[in-house]
């Protein structure tokens, strides 16, 4: 598997879970890949998992923090060279309830790194190379930013910008750079535990395909929106669900 042969990767969020699944799927393709996370020890970790210094690294820091997005970017140039993609996996979601009663001190944090990180990590990335080599930029929605998510509604509403943000960067960085999400359903990561634990079949019943997601789901699709595959594709939001949004099943 060559298709990303040459690319360099930035992946935000990726020491476990979905993003690390993109980061090991983009090694897999040929890619070079900088991987971030809060736990330094963690991402080295998995950044020796994915193959070590000569394919991956890791820079800890917090991704609404824009030192933290510069130092990845200026680490990423003084190792592999200019970049090329961006993967804006970065999410929290610090609030489970009705908006009614929402903390807004937990809102304006969920839009500081799900927005607005999301934003600061796409200037850093165009800062990096990535305006002048031109490149790819996917960003992690979810379903829960097309349809309504009770008990998550919030977090929704960030995703929900994240793809108006895809679309209107779609226009503003066309030709040279295609711009596009995905918007998974519930998949198997410890960030999602809380919408299946200890319910896992009866929510994957809901699910036409009969299961819930994987990580490596995500990252095939992602790996494709990146490659010379998906050349003709920008400004889309492709849903990941196994089904679910067809018969109204559980987030």
């Amino acid at each position: 598997m060559t298709k990303l042969s040459g690319a360099v990767a930035i992946v935000t969020g990726a020491s476990r879970g979905i993003g690390f699944a993109i980061a090991q799927r983009f090694v897999a393709e040929g890619a070079r890949v900088c991987i971030t996370g809060r736990d330094a020890g963690a991402l080295e970790t998995a950044a020796k998992d994915l193959g070590g210094p000569e394919v991956a690294i890791g820079v800890a820091g917090k991704g609404d923090d824009p030192d933290h997005r510069a130092a990845v970017v200026d680490t990423v140039l003084g190792a592999f060279g200019p970049v090329t993609v961006l993967v804006n996996n970065i999410g929290i979601n610090p609030a489970y309830g009705p908006l009614s009663t929402l903390d807004l001190g937990a809102a304006r944090k969920m839009i500081d790194v799900n927005v607005l990180g999301t934003l600061g990590w796409v200037q850093e990335a165009l800062r990096g190379g990535l305006a002048e080599q031109g490149g790819s930029i996917v960003t992690i929605s979810s379903i829960s930013g097309i349809r309504p998510a009770p008990g998550i509604a919030f977090y929704g509403t960030t995703k929900a910008a994240l793809i108006h943000l895809t679309e209107e960067l779609a226009v503003e960085l066309a030709p040279r750079i295609r711009v596009n999400a995905v918007a998974p359903a519930v998949v198997k990561t410890r960030f999602a535990t809380a919408l299946y634990e200890g319910r896992e079949e009866q929510v994957a019943a809901t699910y036409p395909l009969g299961r819930l997601g994987v990580p490596e789901d995500v990252a095939g699709t992602v790996a494709f929106l990146c490659s010379a595959d998906a050349a003709w594709i920008t400004g889309q939001t492709v849903v990941i669900d196994g089904g679910v949004t067809l018969t109204g099943g559980a987030q």
